[in-house]
C-alpha cells in the first residue's frame, strides 16, 4: 500500500529557532526534528536517533562538514545529513530526511 505524500503544516514560522531545533509531529504520529539555519532554509528530519534510541536529534547541533549541513546527535554524536538523512559516522544507519518550506509563514513539510 502507497501513500501519497502531501504538504502538512507543521507550524508558524516564528515557532522555529534558528541555529536550533524543535520538534513536532505528523500526522503519522512521527516525531520530526526541524531546524531553521536562515530566513527562508528549513530542514526537516525523523527526531529517532537510531543510535540511541531516543527521540532526541532536535536537541542535537547542527554543523558542517565538507559542505554537507548535519545535526550530531546529543546522545552519541554521530552526524546525520540533514538534506538526506545519511549517517556521516556509520554507513548502515539512516534517518527519514523531509522537502521542507515556508509558505506564507507556514512551515510545511511533504510527508
Amino acid at each position: 500500500m502507497t501513500t501519497e505524500k502531501k504538504w502538512q503544516t507543521i507550524c508558524h514560522k516564528d515557532d522555529l529557532v534558528k541555529h536550533s531545533g524543535v520538534c513536532a509531529l505528523l500526522e503519522n504520529e512521527e516525531q520530526i526534528a526541524i531546524f531553521q539555519l536562515d530566513e527562508e532554509k528549513v530542514y526537516s528530519v525523523g527526531n529517532w536517533d537510531p543510535i540511541g534510541e531516543a527521540n532526541v536529534l532536535y536537541r542535537g547541533i547542527i554543523g558542517d562538514t565538507q559542505g554537507e549541513i548535519f545535526v550530531a546527535s546529543p546522545l552519541y554524536k554521530q552526524r546525520f545529513v540533514l538534506n538526506s538523512g545519511k549517517c556521516l559516522d556509520d554507513d548502515t544507519v539512516s534517518i527519514n530526511a523531509y522537502d521542507t518550506r515556508i509558505e506564507n509563514e507556514q512551515v510545511q513539510v511533504l510527508a
